[in-house]
């Protein structure tokens, strides 16, 4: 064997200026601190997650802008009260959210709810438009602001289809020949002396509407010449009023009032035992008819 061979099985040789190698354990693993992985502090790896961030943000903004977008359209909406009808139940300046989401489960507004439609024709004729700036305009479009451009109107159903309803001068409202005890009324409010109307029943898939400030609203009672003869369609129906949102020494629900519970006061439970009746009745007299007619012919044979 020459000088200076060594056999495969020794310890590799080591050479001027290299470290020697650090032992691992036995699952092969490097030691704790050890590896090219460890970056030096300030190598920018914290640079770069701010700026991960910064490329993420249009995408956050966007989604939250298209979310903004379809809660506006499909279940809730703010609205800005322009005028004195409904007080004091709504003040001029309130902000209510509408509930959206029941009418596209087939829902329609039922009595006593405050509702939110569009101008079923011509009842907002004359009335001055606000001219939005770019910045309202864009936040009405995402439901963020009360849409200023839309011509709604807010007002309170007090009939809808197949009720009986009427109101003479002195006199409360009358629906199904229940006097309706408005306590909602604007303080000083009489039910309809300055328009009495009625009785006429509500046709299929309208409803009749009035304000809560008799006096000082242009409401179902005004509109009785025009095409639906005061009566709104229930597909111009944007809503109901839920909640008054703004200003916060304001914030209130809008409940449905006690007197629409009253007994008696749906028209199809005002007919109900008369017809039950019948139905139990038929039954009983044929039956009483057949057993007669049996009776007769046994007496024959």
């Amino acid at each position: 064997m020459a000088v200076g061979a060594r056999s495969g099985h020794d310890d590799p040789e080591e050479r001027p200026g290299r470290l020697p190698e650090q032992p691992s354990d036995a699952s092969g693993a490097a030691p704790a601190g050890g590896g090219d992985d460890d970056e030096p502090e300030g190598s920018g790896t914290g640079q770069k997650k701010q700026r991960s961030f910064w490329k993420e943000l249009p995408l956050l903004i966007g989604i939250a802008l298209l979310l903004a977008l379809l809660i506006k359209t499909f279940l809730v909406q703010a609205f800005s009260i322009p005028s004195d009808s409904m007080m004091n139940t709504l003040q001029r300046g309130d902000r209510v959210l509408v509930d959206k989401l029941t009418p596209w489960f087939g829902s329609e507004p039922e009595r006593g709810e405050v509702v939110v439609f569009h101008d079923p024709g011509g009842w907002l004729e004359g009335e001055p438009t606000p001219e939005p700036n770019v910045l309202q305009e864009f936040l009405s479009f995402i439901g963020l602001m009360p849409s200023a451009e839309e011509k709604d109107l807010i007002k309170r159903t007090i009939a809808v289809a197949g009720d009986t309803i009427e109101c003479k001068k002195g006199g409360p409202v009358i629906l199904n020949g229940k006097p309706l005890d408005e306590t909602y009324l604007y303080p000083g409010s009489s039910a309809c002396d300055d328009q009495p109307f009625g009785p006429f029943k509500v046709p299929e898939d309208r409803i009749w509407v009035m304000g809560d400030n008799r006096q000082n609203s242009q409401d179902s009672r005004y509109h009785m010449e025009d095409v639906n003869r005061g009566f709104v369609p229930v597909d111009k129906v944007v809503g109901r009023a839920v909640v008054v949102a703004w200003p916060l020494n304001r914030w209130a629900t809008l409940p449905v009032p006690a007197t629409y519970d009253q007994p008696g006061l749906d028209a199809a439970a005002a007919i109900a035992p008369p017809a039950l009746g019948l139905a139990g009745a038929v039954p009983l007299v044929l039956w009483r008819r057949r057993r007669l007619t049996a009776g007769a012919t046994g007496a024959r044979g």
